[in-house]
């Protein structure tokens, strides 16, 4: 049991920061991991307790997007504003906060009586998930030697990638032998051991240069943003609300985006500094990044729900039968990073978004009582393929086309972008097929499948036009990833934390 002065010694040892292999790094590391697979778990569970909710609070396709968005809204917007809130007040502090945050609203999920406050428990589950997910990777750049930070980001990436393998395999044996509820119920002895962890073996540090006002109105515009074009789009797509009212959640969100765009051209410290998008590539990387992850986003939200309901699988069959792709994605991803290292992005960013379109195209096909070795898994393997060629180059790319200074806010940016993407197109593409009216999952869903496949391929597309050239500094990501939910983050590029606590930047 560790006291305050043995955390603030860890944190002075040879002033540098903790060393790989002794029992400090194992311990923040397995706090980290915990905590940020809490976050990368539920992302995959919820998804496969879809149906079993819509059964057991009786609402519709809407109200499952709301299930999914209504943690994505929140997350998208305030992930950039997380990792600045951590330099300022502590890295160890908010993650902790972050971890804290995110086992109260799952306990609210957990007895939520009614779609409503399931829906308010996914809200606030993001604001945690803003939080940890990012003060996780600041708590590690800022704590190991700089000779022993991508050794402990990878092995982070790794095991982060497991849990989210683990996930549909998880959710659906919950599901089928006790209640949707216990999805979330896990949530709650995680946190409490990551806390435990925290408290005892963590030093804290932070950013002595942080500014001291944070973008708190760019965050609540980019809410307001992603909320009310959400609600336009699913609502108006179900058809339950009169169509003036989802006009007017339409105006209000595109209003706040813009009322967003304007504040973070002015302020001084943006959440999220629009001229990061004066490089050309950074701005393709990102069109890309869009194209790629709207299509994804709708593709696992619909096709758990057509395997259940549709199809007859139980909810851990359907979970477990997109499982190839996180698998392909964790042994391919680092051999894809090195393979653009020497040929460039552009091969591999044109190829990828094109294969997982490909992928969607044959899981269009499908039909009730699908059998998955046949039909689903062929579909699964090739968007795992394609997957698997596009994330690792895209990230180097987002990264590599910013200033080294910037590499945390690229990254964060490109992660923000991916998770954005998902939210909106989990809220269009059910509508514009018809899955969130008479049609129905097994109506709309090849429908949809037709719609995403055609943005993954305009994806790839762009990287094809936009990226002509090969690239000079590819940052090569080191270790393993999984990057279904959005690409992974780099932490910002701050050194160790010196013996007051406090960052010594890196020259």
């Amino acid at each position: 049991m560790g006291s305050d002065d043995d955390r603030d010694r860890s944190a002075e040892d040879g002033a540098e920061g903790i060393a790989w292999g002794t029992p400090a790094a194992r311990w923040t590391l397995a706090a980290t991991v915990l905590g940020s697979g809490m976050a990368f778990l539920d992302s995959t569970v919820v998804n496969v307790a879809l149906p079993v909710i819509q059964d057991d609070l009786g609402t519709g396709v809407a109200g499952l997007q709301w299930i999914a968005n209504g943690y994505m809204v929140t997350l998208s917007a305030l992930i950039l504003l997380g990792g600045a809130l951590a330099d300022r007040f502590g890295r160890v502090r908010v993650f902790s906060l972050g971890v804290a945050s995110f086992a109260l609203a799952s306990a609210l999920c957990t007895v939520a009586p009614t779609l409503e406050l399931l829906v308010a428990g996914r809200v606030l589950q993001g604001v945690g998930g803003a939080l940890l997910t990012p003060g996780s990777l600041a708590v590690l750049q800022s704590g190991f030697r700089k000779q022993d930070r991508a050794q402990a980001v990878g092995a982070w990436s790794g095991l982060t990638g497991v849990a989210a393998a683990v996930g549909p395999f998880l959710g659906g044996w919950l599901v089928d032998i006790g209640s949707w509820r216990l999805i979330f119920l896990i949530n709650l002895p995680l946190a409490a051991a990551v806390l435990l962890i925290a408290r005892r073996h963590l030093p804290e540090s932070r950013d002595a240069q942080a500014p001291a006002r944070m973008d708190y109105p760019g965050a609540l515009l980019a809410i307001l943003a992603l909320a009310g074009i959400s609600y336009a789009l699913i609502e108006a797509g179900a058809g339950e609300v009169p169509a003036g009212a989802a006009a007017l959640a339409g105006a209000v969100g595109a209003a706040a985006l813009a009322g967003f765009a304007l504040v973070e051209t002015r302020s001084a410290h943006p959440m999220l500094p629009l001229g990061v998008f004066a490089s050309a590539r950074f701005t393709a990387a990102n069109l890309v990044t869009v194209l790629m992850y709207g299509a994804l986003g709708p593709l696992l939200f619909l096709l758990v729900l057509y395997l259940q309901e549709a199809a007859g699988y139980s909810a851990l069959a359907a979970g477990a039968a997109s499982l190839p792709i996180t698998v392909l994605m964790l042994l391919l991803s680092g051999r894809s990073g090195r393979l653009a290292e020497r040929i460039g992005p552009r091969a591999q960013m044109t190829a990828g978004p094109l294969l997982v379109g490909v992928g969607m195209l044959l899981l269009s096909r499908l039909t009730p009582g699908a059998d998955y070795l046949t039909e689903v898994l062929p579909g699964v393997l090739v968007v795992g393929l394609g997957l698997s060629a596009a994330v690792a180059p895209l990230t180097a790319t987002a990264l590599s086309s910013a200033p080294e200074r910037h590499a945390g806010v690229a990254s964060g940016v490109n992660n923000t972008v991916a998770r954005a993407a998902q939210l909106i197109g989990v809220a269009a593409v059910p509508a514009a097929a018809g899955v969130s009216g008479a049609a129905g999952i097994e109506g709309g869903f090849a429908a949809a499948m037709l719609i995403v496949a055609a943005v993954s391929v305009g994806g790839g597309l762009v990287a094809f036009v936009l990226l002509r050239e090969r690239g000079s500094r590819m940052e090569q990501h080191k270790g393993m990833f999984c990057g279904v939910s959005g690409p992974p983050m780099e932490p910002p590029a701050s050194s160790a934390p010196d013996a007051g606590g406090q960052d010594r930047r890196a020259e």
